[in-house]
């Protein structure tokens, strides 16, 4: 298991670097015209993942911000995870063959896993697991419908198609600047063997600690954006207390 990481999230929108309030597309703050430059502040303070959503690709289904996450992979010496309206074994191959390190599968390894069982055999720990949960049932389409599937019992049916990471969101907690779901974070975890990146929530260098604390239970890493962007969390001071852990 690698170490533990933060990853600034950047959401992109209409090409600009966006947040939303709980997913909800009609409460949205504008944060940046260019995620590429954001990008870049990012890795000066010190990030080493960045986590790229395209926003507009996750609703129409296919990539529409992709040419600025491309840059952002090609141009920048970071690592950069990709989600957002990637449905098809075509969009996967086009990232990573523009050196995007991870793709990540959301609504479309609970509609399709037979998709997602595919693109794990073939291209392994580059492809993570998006398990996006409104009351412990994962939620997909940009979260604008709720499936009758856990999180855990999805979780492990990846699992055994070889999944080897979760980007864990607890929907609730998105954007509120509230604090992670610690313990549904640390349950999939356990639950599944792999390693769960957390995402929602986490919005003080506490959040960020008491993930770390734990690492050893297959909690590897956690996304913060809003926090980032208003101040709250200091993005260079958290990548240092990771950093230190």
């Amino acid at each position: 298991m690698s170490k533990f990481d933060l990853y600034p999230a950047i959401d992109i929108r209409g090409g600009k670097c966006v947040r939303l309030l709980q997913g909800d597309y009609d409460k949205e703050t504008v944060y940046g015209d260019s995620p590429y430059d954001m990008a870049a502040r990012f890795k000066e303070a010190g990030a080493t993942w960045i986590h790229m959503v395209d926003l507009d690709g996750a609703k129409e289904k296919k990539p529409i911000n992709d040419a600025a996450i491309v840059k952002t992979a090609r141009s920048l010496n970071v690592k950069v995870q990709v989600g957002g309206g990637i449905r098809t074994a075509e969009d996967v191959a086009y990232y990573l063959d523009q050196g995007v390190d991870r793709v990540i599968l959301g609504s479309v390894a609970v509609q399709h896993p037979d998709f997602a069982k595919e693109m794990l055999a073939k291209y392994k720990e580059k492809i993570a697991i998006g398990l996006d949960a409104r009351d412990g049932y994962v939620a997909v389409n940009g979260w604008l419908e709720t499936s009758k599937v856990t999180a855990v019992e999805l979780g492990k049916k990846m699992v055994e198609y070889g999944a080897k990471t979760f980007i864990f969101t607890d929907i609730a907690k998105d954007g509120m600047m509230e604090g992670p779901n610690v313990e549904a974070i640390a349950n999939l975890a356990e639950q599944t063997g792999v390693d769960v990146i957390a995402s929602g929530g986490v919005s003080k260098m506490d959040d960020v600690k008491e993930l770390v604390r734990y690492y050893d239970k297959g909690v590897a890493g956690a996304i913060t954006g809003k926090a980032v962007y208003t101040g709250k969390l200091n993005l260079e001071a958290a990548l240092q207390e990771v950093k230190n852990s």
